[in-house]
């Protein structure tokens, strides 16, 4: 229960506290007026560039920065790496109008939680948050199987690369992956979990494109070479 909050939001708990950071004014006004529809989300504030949002940021301590990945002075993948690097809580939205392979994976390893297709704002802006606020990731849907197919035509992640890629995932994925790791099926984790079976499914994709493995089988070469499961002698 942190912070002074005007009456509109006194009744409701567990409010999720939004910058938005976009520099045209008639997005962040439609932006903010799909959130202000949520009953569980607050705007708290909004920027214009890069560095009014990391500046925000770092003052503010927003839940979500919801960020466009195009602006001047500082663009949004910049942004959301000197807040990684800030070690700040928050957990970053980029919207984009752009959906190549490169461009998502760039976002993903530069810190964000879930990379948001303009065009799908309508109906995946409120999935997108409260997928970051629990932590885990999102893609838009319409993005999502074609950054995974283009993602199938890449080599296995090499030994190298193993401890370094482990850390960009989030706790909820390190879960998952152990549990694939020894050899539990999408049903079990999702009871396990709590979960559906869908978001098993988007788990076990983010996990394949953050570690660069185009199948199971590479999964588990990769788990291997993490430890987290065993192999016969």
């Amino acid at each position: 229960m942190g912070g002074n909050r005007n009456s509109k939001w006194d009744t409701v708990t567990n409010m999720i506290r939004i910058l938005i950071a976009d520099d045209h004014d008639v997005v962040r006004m439609g932006l903010r007026l799909l959130l202000e529809q949520q009953t569980d989300m607050q705007v708290v504030g909004e920027a214009s560039d890069g560095i009014e949002a990391t500046e925000m940021t770092a003052r503010l301590l927003p839940d979500i920065l919801l960020m466009d990945i195009s602006m001047p002075r500082m663009g949004g993948n910049e942004a959301a790496r000197r807040i990684a690097l800030l070690g700040l809580p928050t957990r970053i939205v980029i919207l984009s109008m752009h959906s190549e392979e490169a461009i998502v994976r760039t976002a993903l390893e530069g810190g964000a939680k879930g990379y948001l297709v303009k065009s799908s704002v309508r109906t995946d802006l409120a999935p997108a948050i409260h997928a970051a606020y629990r932590g885990e990731t999102f893609l838009s849907p319409s993005i999502e199987d074609l950054v995974v197919k283009q993602f199938l035509v890449r080599k296995p992640a090499a030994q190298d690369d193993v401890a370094q890629m482990l850390g960009i995932l989030t706790e909820r994925e390190q879960t998952v992956f152990r549990m694939i790791a020894q050899g539990d099926t999408n049903k079990t984790m999702a009871q396990k979990l709590h979960i559906s079976s869908r978001t098993v499914e988007k788990h076990r994709a983010t996990l394949m494109l953050k570690l660069n493995t185009p199948d199971i089988a590479s999964l588990m070469q990769v788990a291997i070479r993490a430890g987290l499961c065993e192999t016969q002698a």
